[in-house]
């Protein structure tokens, strides 16, 4: 097998050159948020009532860095159920964000003798910079339409992170042959796969792909987020991690915050308990189905030259754009001369290797603002 590419290819990003935020333009349509007017406030309200009043003594000092008991145990039946994952709550460490959840893991490999990671070569700006921050030299993974090209991840790469049921940004998935193997991989290397499930609960035109972690318990860190489902400003994320790899990432848990907000966990873990969080996933899939709909129907009446991608599932698409549209770099400078910020696919990596492409998230935008944010992006698209 060819070696995957050695570190010093990867694009170089400084400690202060964080991920790209979008501008305070009137319009904007960038990926990785979800529709904050929507988040459940009566039944988080209520959920939080709950939680306060049943709530121990002693919630409210210093917990397990774990996380609480409750939300752990929550975790495990919700992840089993619907995801497919293969965890016991005492393997569950819940992190104050998935950035913080990734840092604790690099760090904790770092201990362990790692010193490289695989990451795929488009995807969120900020990860190889926590990696470097961690110690580790990230090595970039060709991504094609079978996902990440994990046959070129060799034995000196102790460690790959992964979308791998819907890439970010591209939308594929990890194909069957690659996720074989992957753990394959894993297994014959001792290597440790981190899976990303940032969106697993946003499915649209396709059965739910099962978590990766359900092949390989031992060689899988399964790593969620509410950060989509209801909200960034939680701030929570958690692992599934295997039982050879716990005491280091709790050791760095610890030595990080001690633990994350615990009144929050406590809410989230009633939220789950009582049925509402499923409630609310399945009116935001509703929610954003439609929305995903009218930009591919608006794209198709207006744009008839684009070819709109990875829209199965998630909260953005990939919008590649015909030659007449000109580079991605144009597109983007006319949609921000008309007021509307939104991302080409180099905001996110290597897009040289791919068609030039839009990124545009619809989740965010409130209704008010959606239509017009629509119109504007045909207009930079056909300028």
């Amino acid at each position: 097998r060819r070696p995957a590419r050695r570190a010093a290819e990867a694009p170089r990003t400084g400690p202060a050159e964080l991920a790209p935020h979008p501008s305070r333009l009137p319009y904007v349509l960038w990926p990785g948020s979800p529709d904050l007017a929507s988040f459940p406030r009566t039944g988080w309200l209520q959920a939080a009532r709950r939680a306060l009043t049943a709530a121990p003594n002693d919630a409210f000092g210093y917990s397990d860095p774990r996380g609480r008991p409750e939300l752990r145990a929550a975790l495990a039946g919700y992840l089993a159920r619907v995801r497919g994952v293969r965890t016991d709550p005492d393997h569950i460490v819940v992190c104050t964000g998935y950035t913080q959840a990734v840092g604790l893991l690099a760090r904790a490999l770092h201990a362990r003798g790692a010193r490289r990671a695989a990451v795929e070569e488009v995807g969120l700006p900020d990860i190889p910079t926590v990696l470097r921050a961690a110690g580790l030299d990230p090595v970039p993974l060709p991504v094609d339409a079978g996902g990440a090209r994990v046959g070129e991840l060799g034995g000196d790469v102790p460690a790959v992170l992964l979308t791998p049921a819907h890439q970010f940004p591209l939308g594929v998935s990890l194909s069957p042959a690659r996720r074989t193997a992957v753990v394959a991989w894993a297994r014959s290397t001792g290597g440790i796969v981190v899976e990303d499930d940032y969106d697993g609960e946003f499915r649209y035109d396709r059965q739910p792909v099962a978590a990766l972690q359900a092949l390989a318990p031992d060689h899988v860190v399964y790593a969620g987020t509410a950060s989509k489902s209801l909200a960034p400003a939680l701030r929570l994320a958690w692992l599934a991690v295997p039982p050879h790899l716990l005491d280091a990432v709790v050791r760095e848990k610890r030595l990080a915050d001690h633990q994350s907000a615990v009144l929050d966990q406590l809410t989230l873990a009633e939220f789950i308990r009582s049925g509402a969080y499923d409630r609310h996933v399945r009116r935001m899939r509703a929610r954003y189905r439609a929305r995903r709909d009218r930009v591919v129907e608006v794209l198709a009446g207006r744009a008839p030259g684009v070819h709109v991608s990875g829209i199965a599932a998630g909260l953005h698409a990939v919008v590649e754009l015909p030659a007449s549209a000109g580079p991605a770099d144009a597109v983007v400078g006319r949609a921000h001369r008309l007021g509307l910020s939104v991302p080409g696919l180099a905001a996110f990596g290597a897009a040289s290797a791919h068609p030039p492409a839009l990124v545009v998230g619809y989740a965010a935008p409130p209704d008010s603002a959606f239509t017009r944010a629509l119109d504007l992006l045909c207009d930079a698209l056909t300028a």
